[in-house]
């Protein structure tokens, strides 16, 4: 049977239909979600893409955080549903308080695009386990509100829980604190990162890389032996 992940599109949204073809490259079967909708379709996991949701307006992610669809998914996310959040999608994510800590706008005060240099820090999320610890990946990035930011509290407890999913590398885009470039929950459904791995899962787009694609790979290799 073949695995179901669904993608969320608000208004606003850019990169649905890159995500959508990510899982179709990584051998999934992709589920188009709507904001409005109510359920979700009975998928297997759930990514909430990049772009500019409402227009980034209030702040990034502040009002898709109460679109119709985020009320399943905050239940089933609780649950145990894996999620993953693009950028904008990350955004989404501590606004719901899926995630914690929030994003600010990167403190060049710049949109930036660039390819990006992450190494991963936790290999053990249901969305990270077909890469290693210590691995250096290239990944696209582009966003204007991406800086990372918590209390020290929060942050010197991601660090210790092991929950820091992915760093900056070489140079830190946006300013992110202690160059977070994404988190985890502590149970390692749901996950958050700036950079979009559905940009480099084919050599021929992005970075000419396919360092984005173990993210898909990952989670089906999961939902299938689930």
């Amino acid at each position: 049977m073949t695995a179901r992940i669904g993608v969320v599109t608000f208004p606003g949204s850019l990169d649905d239909r890159d995500t959508q073809r990510a899982i179709r490259v990584a051998g999934a079967e992709p589920v188009a979600l709507w904001h409005k909708d109510k359920d979700l379709k009975q998928v297997d996991a759930v990514v909430l893409c990049g772009g500019f949701s409402y227009g980034d307006y209030l702040r990034a992610g502040a009002i898709a955080r109460f679109s119709p669809v985020m009320e399943p998914l905050l239940e089933q996310a609780k649950a145990g549903l894996p999620v993953l959040g693009i950028c904008n999608g990350f955004q989404i994510l501590t606004e719901a308080h899926l995630l914690p800590g929030t994003m600010l706008r990167n403190d060049h005060l710049h949109f930036i695009c660039r390819d990006q240099k992450l190494r991963v820090e936790n290999a053990e999320t249901a969305w990270t386990t077909d890469y290693s610890a210590g691995q250096e990946i290239h990944i696209p990035l582009k966003n204007n509100d991406g800086q990372y930011v918590a209390d020290e509290r929060t942050l010197d407890e991601l660090e210790a829980e092991g929950r820091v999913a992915f760093r900056y590398v070489d140079f830190n885009p946006n300013g992110s604190q202690r160059d977070i470039a994404g988190v985890t929950n502590a149970a390692g459904n749901v996950v958050g990162l700036m950079p979009h791995p559905e940009h480099a899962v084919e050599p021929l787009i992005g970075t000419g890389r396919t360092d984005g694609l173990p993210f898909f790979t990952s989670i089906l290799k999961k939902l299938v032996n689930a």
